[in-house]
Order: C-alpha cells, then sequence, then structure tokens
C-alpha cells in the first residue's frame, strides 16, 4: 500500500540574521488531513518558519519538502504545491478582489472558466462577493485578509500556511475561515496555521507544534502534550512550554 505523501516535512532548518539565530534546527510534519497549530511567543521564529517554508527567505540550513518537492531542487514545483497567507496580506490594490484573483488564477495555469467560478464560491463563503468589484486600495485589513485567503485557497493545494489568518475579521468571518480550513483538511490537504489566540488552536487545531528560542519544544495532539491530566488547558501547556522568550521581539514571530 503506497502512503500519501505528506503536505509538508520539515527537517533540522535554521536561519539567521546576523548573529540572531531566529529558527535553531526545527523539524516538524504536516500530515495528510492533519490541521497543526504552530504556537510560541513573540520573537520565537514562527514567522520566519513560515516564510522559509513558502519560499520567501532562504534558509541558512536544513530541508524542506512540500508534498514531495524538494524547496531547494524543485522551487517552482514545491511553490506551486502550497499557499501562503502571511501575516500582512500580499494584494494589487489597484486591481478590483476579482482581477486580482483572475491574475493569481493565470500564474498557477489554471483554466479560465473554472477558477472563476471556485473564485466566486469562495467568495460568497467569505462575504465578500458584493465588495468583489471595488479595487482593493479601499478594502479593510479584514477584506484584504479575506481576498488573501481565497487567494492561497484558489489552486486547492496539498499545503496550506497562515500566518495569524485571524486577524482583522470579524466572528461571522472568522467561524468562516475556519470551516475552510476544516474543510481542506477533510480532502486530504495539510494545514499549519500561526496564532496567538490558543483557545481557537485548542478547538480549532488536530495537534500543536510550540516553539521557543527557535526550537521546538513540543509536538503532539492536545492530548498528548496534557500528558495524561484532562483538565489542563492549551494555555496552560503553552505557558509551560512556550512561555516568553528572553529577548522576544528581536526578529518577528
Amino acid at each position: 500500500m503506497t502512503l500519501p505523501t505528506a503536505p509538508l516535512v520539515v527537517e533540522s532548518l535554521v536561519r539567521r540574521f546576523g548573529r540572531l539565530e531566529a529558527v535553531a534546527g526545527v523539524s516538524l510534519r504536516v500530515e495528510p488531513g492533519r490541521l497543526v497549530g504552530f504556537l510560541g511567543a513573540n520573537g520565537a521564529g514562527k514567522t520566519t518558519t513560515l516564510r522559509c517554508v513558502a519560499g520567501l527567505l532562504a534558509p541558512d540550513a536544513g530541508r524542506i519538502v512540500v508534498a514531495g518537492a524538494d524547496l531547494a531542487r524543485e522551487p517552482r514545483a514545491a511553490k506551486a504545491r502550497l499557499g501562503f497567507v502571511p501575516d500582512r496580506p500580499l494584494v494589487q490594490d489597484r486591481l478590483t478582489a476579482r482581477e486580482f484573483l483572475a491574475f493569481v488564477a493565470a500564474l498557477y495555469d489554471l483554466p479560465a472558466d473554472a477558477a472563476e467560478r471556485r473564485a466566486e464560491g469562495l467568495l460568497e463563503r467569505l462575504g465578500l462577493a458584493r465588495e468583489a468589484h471595488r479595487t482593493l486600495e479601499g478594502y479593510s485589513l479584514g477584506m484584504r485578509q479575506k481576498t488573501a485567503v481565497i487567494a492561497a485557497l484558489l489552486h486547492s493545494p496539498p499545503l496550506l500556511l497562515l500566518d495569524e489568518p485571524l486577524t482583522g475579521l470579524d466572528p461571522p468571518s472568522a467561524r468562516a475561515l475556519k470551516d475552510l480550513l476544516r474543510e481542506h483538511a477533510a480532502a486530504g490537504g495539510g494545514v499549519l496555521v500561526s496564532t496567538h489566540l490558543l483557545d481557537v488552536a485548542e478547538r480549532l487545531c488536530d495537534e500543536v507544534v510550540i516553539l521557543r528560542a527557535g526550537r521546538v519544544v513540543a509536538h503532539g495532539t492536545l492530548d498528548e502534550l496534557r500528558a495524561g491530566r484532562s483538565d489542563r488547558t492549551l494555555e496552560e501547556v503553552f505557558l509551560e512550554l512556550g512561555g516568553a522568550d528572553p529577548g522576544a521581539g528581536a526578529e518577528p514571530g
């Protein structure tokens, strides 16, 4: 029996900024059908790790494999197999939402008609359909965030990476996004989502990775991290293991 390819494998990832080692040997896996929370105090290395996986930062050491494609050897294939929503939405201000999504679809060589139907469905799900004719420069932070999420989902990638995706979202939009992430995982995709909202991670994620000072200090299901103490919350586990890193904030997330 052939086992499904893991959407993400990270092995001994290192990234330095001058003398600062922001990511110090991070290893983790995201399996098909799993929604993984990526947790850590400010400066723990979460955002740097996600940017390395997305191909926006070159690692100093280590290996990243996205759905079977080695990022260093097959960058185009690896990047085509992921969707990334950064902490600051990257959109083209002078385009309307529909024009921007059509542009993204063209980058992925998606058939125009099918991409348009998928975009319209996602715009409707996230409450943007009535505003999609407006240029993005007039969008609020939450609307820009939702547009970035739709762009990441448009090509149904094996791996979704999201850095604080609930920022700026109202409760109905946040609920719709969480439903979309669950559906993506249920369809066999993998999701790695960074968040400071521990109660959201506790309810949403199948497992969590906790970073401290650029190192993984815990990775497992909540039951595993509770270590037999069913009354412990994720917040209690995080404060015990993740804490506040000395010098946190020297480098983003």
